[in-house]
């Protein structure tokens, strides 16, 4: 399973179009008397529904329709470039373990203890996965990944000089180039580990944003210390003309769908965004809020839930207390 496993269990779930751009890969799992297909889609067009559960005292539906129009050769200024299909991914793979945590609940207290187990092994196998994806994207790997690695070089070394004692110079020419590809890949990843270990984010989850240029209004969902996007993805959004380029945090950003319904999920540089200077307590209308915090604070912002926090091992925002109100207490 990857990010981009859409999923679908019962009544909730994720559709692709009919406009693939790779063929379906359907595998199956038995939960209960029920068999819950995972697609894997190469798609233009996603539509998610989700069944309404209940999560103590909230009930969470999510209904949201989103249509990226990209393509073509030219380069749009306009807010589409910064759409990111693996962002949007991503929060519904998190979507899918809350609802698996949820229906693992939802089993044991119905006391159907064999459909909580087969449960229980999928959001286990599906937590593993993450969790490694997540490590490779911070460019951090086991102790067994990084010492085959260390052997394969050493292995590719002892082949370059054989190639080179024989002679045969084209053989040479090709470990030379693995041997180099290898070891960049290597310095890269240790960069980017360094990234994550030192970053200071200038945004918070839940904060409500402006972006610079495009002016539309969002919401911090995400965040990465730099930028993780295929370098195709990069040269499309232009991130190249950043003035801090790529290595400067980027934020996953839920777009309010009443100013562009159509980008839902953005992925922005840090230096293209803006906090408002006063508290935006004006409405903010998106289909993932719902299921990724529990409200809005006193300051506007939106609370972010712990599965989310401990995601990106971000503290709890406590918003500071107003002076004037401290004093209308005292006189109280």
């Amino acid at each position: 399973m990857s990010t981009a496993t859409l999923t679908h269990a019962g009544s909730g779930g994720l559709y692709g179009s009919t406009h693939t751009r790779s063929s379906v890969k359907r595998s199956f799992l038995l939960s209960g008397a029920q068999r819950h297909p995972f697609c894997n889609y190469g798609v233009e067009n996603v539509f998610l529904r989700g069944q309404t559960y209940n999560t103590g005292d909230r009930c969470v539906k999510i209904e949201a329709g989103w249509l990226f129009k990209g393509g073509g050769s030219e380069k749009r200024l306009d807010a589409s470039v910064e759409h990111s299909e693996s962002a949007n991914e991503d929060i519904l793979v998190f979507f899918f373990q809350l609802d698996l945590a949820t229906r693992v609940q939802y089993a044991l207290n119905l006391d159907q203890y064999d459909i909580a187990q087969q449960l229980r092994n999928k959001l286990t196998e599906v937590e593993e996965e993450v969790t490694k994806q997540r490590n490779a994207k911070k460019g951090s790997t086991s102790k067994t990944e990084v010492q085959d690695q260390a052997i394969r070089i050493l292995r590719l070394r002892a082949e370059l000089q054989n190639a080179i004692d024989s002679e045969n110079y084209v053989a040479a020419a090709k470990l030379r180039d693995d041997i180099s590809k290898l070891e960049t890949e290597s310095l890269e990843a240790s960069a980017k580990a360094l990234a994550y270990g030192k970053v200071q984010y200038g945004f918070r989850l839940g904060q409500k944003v402006q972006h610079k240029i495009f002016g539309y209004r969002g919401v911090i969902c995400g965040m990465d210390p730099v930028c993780c996007e295929s370098s195709a993805w990069m040269e499309t959004a232009n991130v190249q003309s950043l003035s801090n380029g790529s290595n400067q945090p980027f934020y996953q950003v839920l777009v309010d769908v009443r100013e562009n319904p159509d980008l839902l999920v953005a992925y922005v540089p840090e230096e293209n965004l803006l906090a408002p200077e006063k508290p935006d307590l004006s409405r903010f209308d998106h289909p993932y809020a719902s299921f990724l915090f529990y409200g809005v604070d006193t300051a506007g912002d939106f609370i972010p839930v712990k599965q989310l926090r401990e995601k990106y091992n971000q503290p709890r925002h406590e918003v500071p207390s107003d002076p004037e109100d401290d004093d209308d207490g005292d006189r109280d």
